[in-house]
């Protein structure tokens, strides 16, 4: 089997958040020793994978 060295394939997202929000995963980030970018995509993963599956849809 061959080593096959991978690389995610990332777009740039503009996004507006509250500034709380903003200086809250700031500071965080830095506390973990990761950039907010990685907090953000970690966050976001994670909400996801989360989700709880609802058959009825909101109208």
């Amino acid at each position: 089997m061959n080593f096959k060295i991978e690389k995610p394939e990332y777009v740039n997202r503009t996004f507006r958040i509250t500034k709380e929000l903003a200086e809250s995963l700031s500071e965080i980030a830095q506390r973990e020793g990761i950039s907010v970018n990685e907090l953000v995509v970690q966050c976001c993963n994670y909400a996801i994978s989360n989700m709880n599956a609802t058959d009825d849809k909101e109208e």
